[in-house]
């Protein structure tokens, strides 16, 4: 079974042609990095009209590589949920005249889902159940993966996400965007304990995260050094919060899988390919005889092939929407429309 995929929660217009929700065909990813660099981060006005330009052009390269016309796919996927409206509205669209003009029928994905299956394509054995942290700019979620289409949030964030903490901490610290990348890149050689810096946490609800006094601290350990005259250390600063983010996620996500009787983990989102995150999870796991199972790195980042491989899933278990389809910015990952 082919299905095209379409992607555009965000700033890269993405699709790609998927095969039986493992063997991908295709991918063409349009970023739009050059654009929002300038303004420190994405404008959403300005991603939407970089989605309307680039949306076709993308299409009909996935289409050519893959080596194949809209006769021989058998659906057509598309991420809804959730993402910048605007982004989200170009691509629903698009999939919406797509499914219009061929006939195929339109599958509605859920971002988050998609980012768990773009372990299905780089672990082809991989199977539910398993124990899934997603992380990114957005998102921090604990989810049991009961099924390829039923989910059960864990824990998650109560204020900013994981990747939201490090994008804004780097640009606190004079980083250009993207933010958390470059934070990972400048830290590889610090000294992580050469800051102490908090490690939050939520009272009554043991699995979910908190960051956002984590940001101020790091935001007022750089604006203490200035007014007194002191010299920061960026490698060692970054250090410091991406191992108390990294610190906050294994922990929680290591008391979860003792909880709930997971020994499969699973990692996925932007923020799975940060390098010492990786690094903790696979110790870990190693340590408690887990199997754990990560994301290529070019299949972490926003792509259209975890779209195909989830769409694939969801169009088995006919989850099959009409031309009403709309887009949604908000959507939990265990609702479905």
């Amino acid at each position: 079974m082919k299905i095209l995929a379409i992607e555009s929660s965000c700033d890269e217009t993405a699709a790609a042609v998927v095969e039986d929700g493992r063997k991908v065909l295709s991918s063409v990813i349009a970023s739009q990095v050059k654009e929002h660099i300038v303004y420190g981060g994405v404008v959403p006005e300005i991603a939407s009209r970089m989605h309307t330009q680039a949306i076709s052009g993308v299409v009909s390269k996935a289409l050519e590589d893959a080596k194949v016309t809209y006769g021989d796919l058998d659906a057509i996927a598309v991420t809804y949920a959730p993402g910048l409206i605007g982004a989200l509205l170009v691509g629903v669209n698009f999939a919406k005249g797509l499914s219009y003009s061929t006939g195929l029928p339109l599958v509605p994905v859920h971002h988050l889902r998609s980012h768990i299956a773009a372990n299905y394509i780089t672990h082809p054995e991989l199977e539910p159940p398993f124990l899934c942290l997603v992380v990114s700019g957005g998102h921090s979620h604990i989810v049991a993966v009961n099924s390829y289409t039923d989910f059960t949030i864990i824990g998650r964030t109560r204020d900013d996400a994981a990747g939201e903490c490090m994008d804004k901490a780097a640009r606190a610290m004079g980083l250009p965007y993207p933010g958390g990348v470059n934070l990972d890149r400048i830290s590889v050689d610090g000294d992580p304990s050469a800051y102490k810096l908090p490690r939050p946490h939520v009272d009554g609800s043991e699995y979910d995260f908190s960051f956002s006094g984590l940001k101020t601290a790091v935001v007022n350990t750089i604006h203490n050094a200035k007014q007194k005259g002191l010299e920061i250390s960026i490698p060692d600063l970054g250090a410091a919060c991406i191992e108390t983010v990294a610190d906050c996620l294994v922990k929680n996500t290591v008391k979860a899988a003792e909880e709930y009787g997971f020994k499969k983990i699973a990692l996925a989102g932007g923020v799975s390919a940060n390098s010492r995150l990786r690094a903790r999870m696979k110790a870990v796991c190693e340590e408690k005889g887990w199997e754990l199972y990560m994301p290529e790195l070019s299949l972490c980042g926003d792509n259209a092939a975890m779209v195909g491989a989830q769409g694939y899933y969801e169009f088995l278990n006919k989850n099959v929407a009409g031309l009403e389809l709309n887009a949604y910015a908000t959507m939990p990952i265990d609702e479905q429309i």
